[in-house]
């Protein structure tokens, strides 16, 4: 008998990341819901098959989110579902509002009241799991690492949105008793990850002999994770944590967002070297700084290491050096991505101010 799981948000960066490795797993279904608006991308997961249904369409949809608890029973729904971009935060804080908060009230309160009317040993083994960041502490400018203690300090509308969504998760659990956990994660990377953050923008300019926008003065820190990592926290505390816990999933490695660059610069120049011998990092221009920018991010994942087990496979290293190989070698996925970003330009949809520098 296939457990089956709900992950919403699954055709994005890092839900399609879970679902592909929960479904790699012979034990596991997995139902994913996701909207597909401009990050969520329907060939980063599997086809349909017996362990695998994708359905179209929005956490907010409460008619559909009943249909699909009461169709499948899952024990499970993990949430990835939200708008993730600082820039395009800032640019427009209404839609990080509508998704990160009130939709995923929507879902919240949608799954509670189909967990209620369960049977008793099917209520004690169902999970509720919410996957948000560690940009709800702050800035940990004082060379500290954020604990699950540290107190919300959010300094962007995408980072107020998620720690809105963040508390009404812990309400859900507090008041009602629902089965709640909660993981706040550090800057993912890795394959499949949308062309306007950091990293595979910084690839793909690199590759196309483009300019690098680089933020301020380029020393903003952040703790980089591999997303394959990431997921398998998420995986270990969906099976093992311990309910209306928060746990903090960091790649304890450290680096300045100008170190990043520079990598991937030197790794390109060794790997595919541009034609007039020129290094890449001739190519990084340092832009107007963001608003707002939290300088430094890093977190203490000691609380999962010692009562879950789990820590980070890969260094910042073999990490990078998995996915530069990995969209040197996929073009097919990112002609998909750049036919999907040329309709909704042509739809008016528009960019983040780090798109724009990409085309």
């Amino acid at each position: 008998m296939l457990k089956t799981i709900i992950v919403t948000g699954g055709a994005g960066f890092i839900g399609g990341c879970f679902v592909r490795q929960m479904l790699a797993n012979a034990d596991y279904r997995v139902i994913t819901l996701d909207k597909l608006t401009y990050a969520g991308i329907r060939e980063s997961v599997p086809p349909d098959s017996a362990k695998h249904v994708f359905v179209h369409g929005d956490i907010g949809d409460t008619t559909l989110v009943a249909r699909l608890l009461k169709e499948y029973q899952p024990f499970a729904v993990v949430n990835f579902a939200a708008e993730s971009h600082v820039d395009r935060s800032i640019d427009g804080p209404r839609q990080f509002v509508e998704t990160n908060v009130l939709k995923t009230f929507d879902l919240l309160h949608t799954t509670h009241q189909w967990w209620k009317e369960l049977a008793e040993d099917e209520k004690s083994t169902f999970r509720f799991l919410h996957v948000s960041t560690d940009e709800v502490y702050g800035s940990a400018d004082d060379g500290s690492k954020f604990k699950e203690t540290t107190p919300y300090s959010p300094n962007s509308p995408y980072s107020a949105s998620k720690a809105a969504s963040d508390f009404f998760v812990r309400a859900m659990q507090h008041t009602y008793g629902f089965p709640t956990l909660t993981t706040n994660c550090s800057n993912n990377y890795g394959p499949y990850q949308f062309p306007e953050k950091l990293i595979p923008l910084m690839i793909l300019n690199a590759l196309a002999g483009k300019s690098l926008p680089v933020y301020g003065d380029g020393q903003n820190i952040r703790d980089w994770l591999y997303v394959e990592d990431h997921c398998t926290a998420i995986a270990t505390v969906l099976e093992k944590g311990r309910l209306g816990e928060t746990y903090n999933v960091g790649g304890n490695c450290e680096r300045a967002n100008l170190d990043i660059v520079h990598t991937i610069c030197d790794s390109l120049d060794a790997i595919s070297p541009l034609e007039n011998g020129s290094s890449r990092r001739d190519l990084i221009k340092f832009v107007k700084d963001r608003p707002g920018h939290d300088r430094r991010y890093a977190i203490d994942c000691s609380k999962l290491t010692s009562e879950l087990g789990w820590e980070p496979q890969e260094t910042l290293e073999s990490g990078m050096e998995k996915t530069i190989r990995w969209y040197l070698d996929n073009p097919e996925w990112l002609a998909i991505v750049k036919a999907k970003h040329d309709t909704e330009k042509r739809l008016g949809q528009g960019d983040s101010p780090a798109t724009k520098e990409a085309t």
